[in-house]
């Protein structure tokens, strides 16, 4: 089972993304606060999971957490600011999104930049403290239920676009570098959701990881 929080005496709000190695398709982020007495023998790192199981772990987040948000960062975002800033940025979104302030961060990866919470006169309040682990969707179980919420959120996205691009199999490969999203660029080209910055096109001769 994965630990209830890093920090005991805390609000403290986990934060993962999903589709930052996609060729296409937004990048999405969530944040989730659960109750220090969360306990879910199933929650995992949603790489993890079946797809069946995420959905359904999705509705118990989304009915037990405190609080959660996510976030999105568009391709054309993607495009103009790099896919790692454009992961923290969706993380930031998804923060700004939750009904209550959490007090202390957790990341999964190791990458992160500091966030200040909204005021409600306008502007932003003091740097919340952070802390990034590393496969920390497979430790805590805040990070995990915010892995699960991304990924989710971002499939759901993913079908939409198929049926708007059918050819690129989105509906399957959810924007990664499958053999069969490549050979559609290459025979149909790029869509409006592509992000233009990578490598699209790839090299045959390299294998591909096409998780998060």
């Amino acid at each position: 089972m994965l630990e209830p929080y890093y920090h005991k005496d805390v609000i403290e709000a986990g934060c993962d993304e999903a589709g930052r190695g996609c060729l296409a398709g937004p990048v999405y982020a969530a944040a989730v606060i659960l109750p220090k007495d969360f306990k879910s023998d199933l929650l995992n790192d949603s790489k993890q999971l079946s797809e069946k199981k995420r959905y359904a772990l999705r509705e118990v987040i989304e009915r037990e957490a405190v609080a959660w948000a996510v976030g999105i960062v568009s391709n054309e975002e993607i495009d103009k600011i790099n896919i790692l800033r454009a992961s923290i940025l969706a993380m930031h979104r998804a923060l700004d999104g939750l009904k209550i302030r959490p007090e202390e961060i957790i990341v999964d990866g190791n990458r992160f930049k500091p966030y200040a919470p909204p005021l409600l006169g306008g502007g932003r309040g003091e740097a919340l403290p952070y802390t990034t682990i590393v496969k920390g969707d497979g430790k805590y179980m805040s990070i995990a239920a915010a892995s699960i919420l991304a990924k989710t959120y971002r499939d759901d996205c993913m079908k939409k676009l198929h049926e708007e691009y059918p050819a690129y199999h989105w509906d399957s490969n959810k924007g990664y570098p499958a053999p069969a999203h490549r050979q559609a660029i290459r025979e149909h080209g790029t869509t409006p959701y592509h992000r233009m910055t990578f490598n699209l096109l790839g090299s045959p001769q390299l294998e591909f990881d096409f998780t998060d």
